[in-house]
């Protein structure tokens, strides 16, 4: 049978399967087999039953059910185990009810149900599946044909005389959660199928911790501690649960959690392919841990040692109510939200937390819900609100009021018909009537005025800013050609600062999108509800006007849906801010750098990424009116909008060639280690080659999931140029550069992935000249040139090139005169 079975198969599974099926038949003697090729009996029926030396194990070998005896203990249990780990235990029968020597029976009884019996005295049963049948006993015919069997994915099954399903250990789990199973919870009929721990490493009753889902309106996952929440998930996004950033993906499919929205939930999950072996298990600490197995090696790895919880922060309720844990901070690990103080400060500050915080100052809106409360119910009488004691309603007659001097007990409100209150309409109307007159009187001047206030501003800003680009020119950088005429500065609107304030809520740290050289980026809400990105120029920065102004002249006029849109500026005293198309998903680096987002991007979405960043700087070489230098290529500057389309942002370093210019020198190196061409970070010489050499940067980190800078790899520390060029020079090894993230589970899809690592290669040649344009770059992604060159050494890889100040200094006095301006990267 396993002969025909592997000739259906492809060689990697065959391999798998041929390394699966030697291991298991090293463990296979004490099963209840001895055919040829060691066929196993997954299944007993009725006038079959299992003793205590006896076992079944499924089709595939991989599970086995029979009678065991936990670490130093004597008891014995029914349980399921992995026939080639058979100490790992996934499930307990009798796990309350241990058998105290070896006379234990697994059978199909009299009334249908699976049971565990003690042979010796009495014939106590154990353990039973507790399966409710119709009125009707069921006939000894019947009997006969129901039987119970242990399927390949560990659910051992009770079927009646029909072949239907009626009961499954994976509906009465212990304390493993394995692929296809099923963890429930059914708010209407206040039903769970949850995980529960072993009571010790040598007793499998029921212990302290279980772990399951919870009724929430968004589904969330918990473990839970004699009922008590002591960790969870957080809810669900539809991908994955926010909380568990550090699951290890590469093993098994992401998880899926299903909401029928009447009610039922669960959460299950699967392998990534049909030969891993892959399980969680809540320990009995309480700790869920996570495995795989192996098949190499002949063990369990373990991605991490636990899921659930590890640190403070991932305790539940570890920082009380209105408190947050600073996952970074060591200690105190526990904040008060703002607005917010601890309500038992000396506990506090000896780092218990539980007691949380509480509001500084009580908010007004109490009062008024409590006012809205009582006048929505007709048989309210009156209400009153107290600071301590919150909203105070009475119904029927009110007895035994007292009124006391001001400042003590409470107000209160009493419930009266309209006819009773005081008479003043007929004043209201000639009140309202003078105050519209004069109301009308004052818009009218205050238009005016104010309109002509607005024209000066406006006059006078422009003129600012127009002063600005004056200062640029004096700058000695020419960066804008002459002919600045062409830029047509008056479309470009300018904010006051007043505006922004009001968008930004103040400049509210809750609205802070990130920081970078220029300075602090908020999100705003405009009145029109439009969303944008304000950058504001810090005072502290070591940029400036030169950089602000060249922004505005660099980008107001260019158009294309790979470049960021400039919405306007404001010029306000010593304020300077630059306004932008605001993008929810911020920055590149937030996504291919981090080892949850990325998995986001699959491949489709990563060679669209390299394409939009391709065509925008095509754009700006060849096709726009302005032949414009990025100079700051890297993930940072490059935001996503909601569909994950690139657009480059932050023309602050950029360069305006006028005329037949290909190629400039400048004094004043600016950019980012790492990303900077050699000629030009050595020499000040930048053009068209040296955004080539970013972007070549670029596209190795967006295969690969690393950045340039300072990663280690066998205890050795490489550029990622290094390493590439090693993979693919040295090793011949060029697929062990691509994310482990990417499935490449397509021939054409490595295939095109080579052809992009090839290009980066090319791309960051040492010298200028062998870099292709951009034109032809996309040429060579797109397959239009079939016969790629080979690459050359990259740069940089004899010599490593720091992220720090004392670097740029060494290159500083070694080489040229050139000032760096290191540039530090932040997502937006």
């Amino acid at each position: 049978m396993w002969d025909t079975r592997m000739t259906n198969m492809e060689t990697p599974a065959m391999e798998y399967f041929t390394l699966l099926l030697n291991i298991i038949q090293q463990h296979c003697n004490s099963c209840l087999f001895f055919v040829e090729f060691c066929t196993a009996i997954d299944t007993i029926t009725f006038s079959q039953s299992i003793n205590n030396s006896e076992s079944i194990t499924c089709n595939s070998g991989v599970f086995t059910l029979g009678f065991f005896n936990p670490v130093n203990s004597t008891n014995r249990y029914l349980g399921i185990w992995y026939s080639f780990s058979p100490s790992v235990v996934v499930w307990v029968a009798n796990r309350d009810k241990p058998l105290r020597d070896s006379s234990g029976i697994l059978k199909i009884s009299e009334d249908g149900n699976l049971v565990v019996v003690s042979n010796s005295g009495n014939g106590e049963v154990l353990w039973s599946s507790n399966v409710s049948y119709p009125a009707t006993n069921p006939t000894s015919e019947t009997l006969a044909k129901s039987n119970a069997e242990l399927l390949d994915s560990g659910n051992f099954v009770l079927k009646d005389y029909q072949g239907k399903t009626i009961w499954e250990s994976f509906l009465h789990p212990t304390d493993t959660f394995l692929p296809t199973m099923k963890l429930i919870i059914n708010s209407k009929e206040h039903s769970k199928v949850q995980l529960t721990s072993w009571k010790s490493i040598s007793d499998p009753s029921i212990g302290s911790f279980s772990a399951g889902m919870e009724p929430r309106a968004i589904p969330e996952g918990f473990v839970m501690k004699r009922g008590h929440p002591i960790w969870r998930t957080g809810p669900w996004n539809g991908q994955f649960f926010l909380g568990t950033f550090d699951l290890n993906y590469g093993y098994h499919d992401a998880t899926s959690v299903v909401d029928d929205k009447e009610g039922t939930v669960y959460v299950t999950f699967d392998y990534a392919n049909n030969y891993s072996v892959s399980r969680f298990a809540l320990n009995w600490e309480g700790i869920l841990v996570q495995s795989y197995w192996d098949i190499a090696n002949k063990k369990w790895v373990f991605p991490k040692t636990g899921i659930s919880p590890l640190s403070k922060c991932e305790t539940y309720g570890t920082c009380g109510a209105f408190g947050f844990c600073y996952i970074l901070s060591e200690f105190p690990a526990c904040r008060c939200l703002r607005g917010f103080e601890p309500k038992n400060v000396q506990e506090w500050n000896r780092g218990n937390w539980s007691s949380g915080c509480v509001r500084r100052t009580p908010v007004q809106c109490e009062k008024s819900n409590c006012q809205e409360l009582c006048l929505n119910n007709c048989t309210c009488t009156a209400y009153a609100y107290d600071r301590g004691i919150g909203c105070m309603t009475w119904n029927g007659d009110l007895i035994d009021l007292i009124r006391l001097p001001t400042g003590a007990g409470s107000d209160l409100y009493v419930r009266l018909a309209y006819s009773d209150l005081p008479k003043r309409r007929q004043y209201l109307a000639k009140i309202i009537t003078v105050a519209v007159i004069i109301g009308i009187i004052v818009i009218a001047t205050s238009g005016y005025f104010l309109r002509r206030w607005i024209y000066k501003q406006r006059v006078t800003k422009r003129k600012s800013l127009e002063r600005g680009i004056e200062s640029l020119k004096l700058a000695g950088e020419n960066m804008i050609p002459n002919n600045l005429n062409q830029v047509k500065l008056q479309n470009l609107q300018l904010f006051t600062f007043e505006k922004l304030a009001s968008a930004t809520n103040n400049f509210s740290p809750d609205n802070l999108l990130g920081k970078g050289g220029f300075g602090p980026v908020y999100r705003g809400k405009l009145e029109n509800e439009s969303e944008v990105a304000v950058k504001r120029l810090s005072r502290a920065s070591g940029q400036g006007l030169v950089e602000f102004t060249n922004e505005v002249v660099v980008i107001s006029e260019l158009q294309h849906r790979n470049l960021v849109s400039l919405l306007g500026c404001c010029i306000d005293g010593e304020e300077r801010m630059l306004i932008y198309e605001f993008m929810p998903n911020k920055s590149l680096d937030a996504f291919i750098f981090d080892p949850v987002e990325k998995v986001i991007l699959d491949w489709r979405k990563r060679f669209g990424i390299i394409e939009g960043i391709g065509r925008g700087l095509l754009y700006l070489h060849r096709d726009s009116r302005l032949k414009i230098i990025h100079r700051d290529l890297k993930p940072s500057n490059i935001l996503l909008d909601k569909e994950l389309n690139p657009k480059i942002s932050d023309f602050g370093m950029a360069r305006i060639f006028g005329g037949n210019e290909d190629h400039a020198n400048t004094k004043r190196v600016v950019g980012t280690y790492g990303y900077m061409s050699p000629e030009y970070a050595i020499n000040g010489l930048f053009s068209e080659k040296s955004d080539v050499f970013s972007f070549g940067v670029l596209l190795l980190e967006i295969v690969s999931g690393r950045r340039n800078n300072n990663f280690h790899r066998d205890d050795e520390q490489l550029s990622l140029l290094e390493l590439a060029w090693k993979l693919w020079n040295q090793e011949n090894n060029i697929i062990g550069l691509i994310d482990r993230a990417l499935i490449c589970n397509e021939e054409a899809v490595e295939v095109e992935i080579k052809r992009c690592i090839q290009v980066g290669l090319l791309c960051v040649q040492e010298s200028a000249r062998d870099r292709p344009t951009m034109p032809t770059i996309l040429s060579m992604l797109n397959s239009e040139i079939v016969n790629l060159a080979t690459p050359k050494k990259p740069a940089f890889t004899d010599r490593h090139i720091g992220t720090d100040t004392n670097s740029s200094q060494l290159s500083q006095d070694k080489c040229s005169n050139n000032n760096i301006s290191v540039t530090t990267i932040h997502g937006r």
